[in-house]
């Protein structure tokens, strides 16, 4: 049974509930997941309802159940690799290759490519070496682990923000600055718990440094280097300056000029430390053609 400690810390909305809290201020579980766990809480040491309040200093002690296993199968999916040892795998994701399964989406995804391509038989990990993900539309540079030690070696360098992630982005309309630093609190869209949002309350901090590389009547092709990795963030970020990414179904509103061109963002380079390595390597994917094809458009 998972448990997990923490110490509610200040910006907590008033009357905030504790289901509330642990789904969209520390994000360990969904809504829907408190329920189908049966999170069980204590607040400074005495056992609470999760429909309890959760104040400033509040200690909370949470436990729940594992999820049930779901079994993921080898499958041969082509896979654009930029790098590969007998320890890691750097691959350029495709558009719409999902990362890892979901809900109803147990085939056809980057964790059953790895299964095969590492010789496994089936797995009941959801993430099998599994570092970090890019959201389904999102192109780009990915990293994966093929063994346990390589696997905490990386991790532990995301969780330490120590890994230097670069993407290319065309965003609607002009941004004011030639570059800028974006700084909020992230959290989930209380009208759709699909979406995130920017916060002025409460929620996860993120930081997202921009730079403007070219210009278009309408368009900019703008260089983004996240800071933090929340769920969207440069997605929300960029819709935040008023200028969201192109294509983007989430956040973007209708396109008008591409409406066939996708999401029209790309994790453009990675830098970080291998195992068994001193020194970083930065590992960068070419742009993909639908962001040549917009761009000439742009030109002409």
């Amino acid at each position: 049974m998972p448990s997990f400690a923490v110490t509610v810390q200040n910006g907590v909305p008033p009357g905030l509930r504790l289901d509330r809290y642990v789904a969209e201020c520390l994000g360990i579980l969904t809504r829907s997941q408190v329920r189908a766990r049966f999170l069980e809480a204590k607040i400074n040491g005495k056992d609470v309802k999760i429909s309890r309040t959760v104040r400033e200093g509040d200690l909370l002690e949470l436990s729940w159940l594992d999820a049930p296993p779901v079994f993921l199968v080898p499958e041969n999916i082509p896979l654009d690799v930029l790098y590969e040892d007998e320890r890691v795998i750097v691959i350029n994701k495709p558009q719409g290759l999902v990362v890892h399964p979901g809900a109803g989406n147990s085939r056809g995804t980057f964790a059953n490519a790895l299964l095969y391509r590492c010789g496994g038989g089936a797995s009941s990990s959801l993430r099998p070496g599994i570092v970090h993900r890019l959201d389904k539309d999102t192109s780009g540079v990915m990293i994966a682990a093929k063994d346990e030690g390589a696997l905490r070696f990386l991790t532990e360098q995301f969780r330490k923000r120590q890994v230097r992630k670069t993407y290319a982005a065309i965003v609607r309309g002009n941004p004011k600055e030639d570059r800028g630093r974006i700084a909020s609190f992230i959290r989930r869209d209380g009208r759709n718990r699909k979406l995130f949002t920017v916060s002025e309350d409460g929620g996860k901090p993120a930081v997202t440094l921009y730079r403007v590389a070219r210009r278009w009547n309408g368009y900019a092709l703008v260089l983004l280097r996240p800071r933090t990795g929340r769920t969207h963030q440069l997605r929300v970020h960029m819709r935040w300056l008023g200028n969201p990414v192109a294509g983007d179904p989430l956040y973007g509103g209708k396109e008008e000029r591409f409406p066939d061109a996708g999401l029209m963002l790309h994790a453009r380079s990675l830098r970080l430390i291998l195992p068994d390595r001193l020194e970083a390597q930065t590992f960068t994917a070419p742009v993909p053609r639908r962001f040549t094809r917009v761009m000439k458009k742009l030109e002409s």
